[in-house]
């Protein structure tokens, strides 16, 4: 949105644009801030995730009479719409939307599109024990409006525990192996690779696939809308959904 100059710190989890935010002071990680820190800067708005920060300090910097912005986006569309505030509380309510009206309408585009029927997928974000997204979350709606469908439906909470013996049972149609918050990697496939009866192992659908991509959103939304609808439909994906794939 051209507002790096005005960004006064982060915290060390906010790794992008690496060359940007190199040389912005840190404020601890998202869980214990340098709440001291941020109240010496006097910032104008404070932008929190309430999937990641602590309800307390967020009621903490409230209290000390900052603008917080508590950001959780259960879908695209939410996203986009949440990013327009941010634009909209930082004085700059055009600055976004040369990456953000693409991705709405790349959104509908897809979201109205006929689909035969959606492709079963599997796409944990953890690993010991295996973990997978709720439909109430943003990588999910993603997925979705791809014209995905996980074989897992609601759970107990945003993200649950699952087993890999129940998953392959399922049978999906494609697996989704993210490089974040997990790392999943190429040493992780034999895991999957084992069963040989699922589809998507005797197709060739087991991708590693960027994590960010998938479930940052930000300028990346409509790329990855793009990327994800290619994968699950056995097109190419688009700039760089996949970190690699197994033949």
């Amino acid at each position: 949105m051209g507002l790096d100059t005005a960004v006064v710190a982060v915290t060390r989890y906010c790794v992008e644009p690496a060359e940007r935010v190199a040389s912005v002071p840190k404020i601890g990680g998202t869980k214990n801030p340098d709440l001291d820190a941020i109240l010496r800067l006097q910032p104008d708005l404070v932008i929190a995730s309430a999937e990641e920060n602590v309800r307390e300090h967020v009621e903490a910097l409230i209290r000390a009479g900052l603008t917080v912005y508590v950001s959780l986006p259960h879908t695209v569309r939410r996203a986009i719409a949440e990013l327009r505030d941010v634009a909209r509380l930082c004085g700059a309510p055009a600055a976004a939307e040369p990456w953000l009206r693409p991705a709405e309408e790349r959104l509908t585009w897809l979201e109205t599109r006929p689909w035969p029927r959606p492709v079963r997928y599997f796409c944990p974000i953890w690993r010991r024990p295996y973990m997978v997204a709720a439909p109430q979350t943003y990588m999910t709606d993603l997925l979705r409006a791809c014209g995905g469908e996980s074989i897992f439906g609601d759970g107990p909470a945003r993200y649950y525990p699952v087993e890999l013996t129940e998953a392959m049972a399922r049978d999906p149609e494609v697996i989704l192996l993210p490089d974040e918050p997990y790392p999943f990697a190429s040493k992780h496939l034999p895991e999957i690779e084992q069963f040989t009866h699922v589809t998507a192992v005797r197709t060739g659908r087991v991708h590693l696939v960027d994590g960010q991509l998938l479930t940052w959103y930000g300028p990346r939304i409509a790329n990855a809308l793009d990327s994800f609808s290619a994968l699950l439909h056995g097109g190419e994906p688009g700039d760089g959904a996949t970190t690699e794939a197994r033949p």
